[in-house]
């Protein structure tokens, strides 16, 4: 598991340290990685300046199983790791 952001390096560090973020959190800053996999924002939409709440499921082969569009934090996590669950099958 990975985070992305438009942050520096030193920036996700920091939030990372100082939030207890257990994962490695990766660096967009010139936004190329948000492009491709349609999380960054337009400049006419709100706040444009952040990259849109969005997580994939990757299966084995490298390709996008789901994608999904976060809007409840608390709640997606138990998501995602139903529809590992159900993968699995």
């Amino acid at each position: 598991m990975v985070g992305i952001s438009y942050d520096t390096p030193e920036d996700n560090r920091a939030f990372a340290e100082a939030q207890g973020f257990p994962y490695r959190l990766l660096s967009d800053e010139d936004r190329s990685v948000s492009e491709v996999y349609g999380a960054a924002k337009g400049p006419d939409e709100k706040w444009p300046d952040f990259p849109r709440r969005v997580s994939y499921l990757i299966g084995p082969d490298q390709r996008i199983v789901r994608a999904y569009e976060v809007g409840d934090v608390n709640a997606h996590p138990q998501q995602v790791l139903d529809d590992l669950t159900a993968a699995a099958r």
